[in-house]
């Protein structure tokens, strides 16, 4: 393994155990016992999305202050479950063993309940421009990510259970989800139940898990409406091989780690299908991915046309992106020059990673999904393909 990066992998995962994967997360502001106790504010949706935003914004976690409780997030679960899938892979120790049977466990108890299928949501209520998702409410985010860290389990253990609450997943993105129609028959999946927003990298989410699945059932239909799904968000693909967030008028920017989520869940429609249709797409939206949200100093940029915030996310989706894509030892220069500047400037010394660094100040908040999850799946994946690599090379 790159030894400059084991010795940062393994203080984030010291802190992350020490909390019992636990914590904060970005919008959990409408969990505050202060905000709803004053009268008037949750049930005004101006309120709920300023009082987001505020919590979300602020360098200064005001968390404990306000009444809100750290706790446990369904899809941080899911991302840290891949992520010791990852290291048991690359070292198979009962220590990995034990923490991928407990967090399977915990993702268990945590579903959300009356719907067609598995599924689950984020542990607040959340307000949006576009819509209002209750606590619990699944989403076809944070579902997809722990039915693909499921399986990931699966291959390992064997167990058919962990294979069988993947396959419901299904249910619930094929059933619950509304769709939008193009005039040729694609469409694409909701962010929810409660929704009907277009949301690309959503949609793609359940195209993928699709795909996956029917890698190990090979039943037609989920074949055929993964691929009716990527076609749709295939055809919102720009010119230079961009996407915007969504259709809305407001989610028309540009940004770094949504555009990984696309390329890697097409990447892997690919791989699951046998299917390689949408080669030239991933080819050029890899192509404008590549050279447009990363500096030559190694700084992930959020947006196509700025690098202000860099967010956690960035990084950490790169690696990702890289891996899924086949593109590891190619750009594994680029990589690990980005990793270097994120680990530099957004590590705490107690081994947590920041959400961003702004022109004139930082959040150094620590998030367990948003910035302590996703990096420890990002450098289970870097130690897990580096170790394939030099196995390779023996």
């Amino acid at each position: 393994m790159n030894q400059k990066f084991t010795e940062p992998f393994n203080r984030l995962k010291k802190y992350c155990e020490a909390e019992q994967f636990k914590g904060y997360d970005p919008y959990d502001g409408l969990t505050s016992s202060f905000f709803k106790w004053v009268p008037g504010l949750s049930s005004s949706r101006v309120m709920r999305l300023a009082w987001i935003q505020f919590f979300k914004r602020s360098p200064l976690n005001l968390r404990p202050l306000l009444g809100v409780k750290k706790d446990y997030n369904p899809k941080a679960l899911g991302l840290f479950l891949s992520g010791y899938c990852n290291l048991y892979q690359q070292q198979a120790l009962p220590e990995y063993l034990d923490k991928i049977n407990f967090l399977i466990r915990e993702i268990d108890q945590l579903k959300s309940k009356g719907w067609s299928g598995a599924c689950w949501g984020y542990n607040f209520d959340w307000q949006a421009r576009a819509f209002f998702q209750p606590k619990y409410t699944p989403t076809v985010v944070a579902s997809t990510f722990i039915a693909n860290a499921l399986l990931d389990a699966y291959e390992i253990t064997g167990a058919p259970e962990l294979l069988t609450t993947a396959r419901s997943t299904c249910d619930f993105v094929l059933k619950d989800l509304s769709r939008t129609y193009d005039s040729e028959g694609n469409f694409s999946f909701s962010y929810s139940p409660l929704d009907k927003s277009v949301v690309f990298n959503a949609s793609l989410l359940g195209s993928r898990i699709l795909a996956r699945v029917y890698s190990f059932t090979k039943e037609k239909e989920l074949i055929d409406e993964a691929k009716r799904s990527v076609q749709f968000c295939c055809n919102y693909q720009k010119q230079d091989g961009s996407w915007g967030y969504g259709t809305l008028p407001f989610h028309q920017w540009v940004d770094n780690f949504h555009t990984g989520y696309n390329l890697e869940c097409i990447a892997e429609y690919m791989k699951f299908s046998n299917d390689n249709s949408f080669q030239t797409q991933v080819d050029k939206g890899f192509e404008y991915y590549i050279n447009t949200f990363f500096t030559d100093e190694g700084i992930p940029k959020y947006y196509n046309n700025s690098v202000y915030p860099i967010d956690i996310h960035a990084p950490a989706q790169m690696v990702i992106t890289l891996a899924k894509l086949g593109k590891f030892k190619q750009y594994q220069q680029i990589m690990d020059k980005v990793l270097n500047w994120t680990i530099s400037e957004m590590q705490s010394e107690k081994g947590f990673f920041y959400y961003q660094v702004n022109k004139y100040f930082s959040s150094k908040i620590s998030y367990i999904r948003w910035a302590q999850a996703w990096m420890f799946y990002a450098l289970s994946t870097y130690i897990k393909f580096e170790h394939h690599e030099q196995n390779k090379n023996l």
